[in-house]
């Protein structure tokens, strides 16, 4: 059996689905309140002064701070069987259908978040390595579990989970540095679609 890890943003999708999600799921409102309070991060990040591992937490407790997670997972379906079919990319998705009917492990490995991803994981009978969001007596903290899910804590959340030995091959797909970390485990890596050599 192999192992296929897939990021999700950009290599599966043809956009930023994280912040497609911020705005489907959070009230206008909310998203006025939030952007007073937070602009400095917008500005630094996109002056790129700040990186996007430190910019998405800070926006998603702006975003899901004392939401019940019940009423947030409703409109997490729905994006995930509404707005995210618009946005694969259909070569790769044709390439993760072949690594399931091969009989491969299928694992995405996201910095995006569970709240929706693990609807689309589940639609797909696929694993899922991700940035969770905390809850606590049914409401989101605004916290993340385990920091953001992305460079060295990607390939960190995969070696906790899967033991690499145990497979014949291991693929890994990427588009960014963020996947960088998570494909010096693989065998077989692509990054924006390309192949690229075991060195890199």
């Amino acid at each position: 059996m192999n192992l296929a890890l897939f990021d999700f943003d950009g290599t599966i999708t043809t956009e930023d689905t994280f912040t497609a999600f911020l705005f489907y799921a959070t009230s206008k409102p909310r998203l006025a309140i939030g952007f007073a309070l937070v602009w400095p991060v917008i500005l630094l990040y996109k002056l790129g002064l700040l990186p996007a591992r430190k910019t998405r937490p800070v926006l998603a407790y702006v975003a899901f701070w004392r939401r019940r997670e019940k009423e947030v997972d409703v409109i997490a379906n729905r994006f995930a069987a509404e707005y995210l079919p618009a946005a694969l990319r259909p070569d790769v998705m044709e390439m993760l259908a072949k690594h399931k009917a091969n009989g491969d492990d299928v694992y995405l490995v996201s910095a995006a978040l569970n709240i929706y991803l693990r609807h689309f994981c589940q639609q797909r009978g696929i694993k899922l390595l991700c940035s969770t969001m905390e809850v606590k007596n049914g409401r989101f903290t605004g916290r993340y579990v385990n920091g953001d899910c992305s460079c060295e804590n990607k390939a960190v959340a995969v070696q906790k989970t899967v033991d690499l030995n145990a497979y014949s091959q291991v693929y890994a797909y990427g588009d960014t540095d963020e996947d960088l970390p998570m494909l010096s485990l693989a065998d077989v890596k692509y990054l924006c679609g390309n192949r690229i050599s075991t060195n890199q």
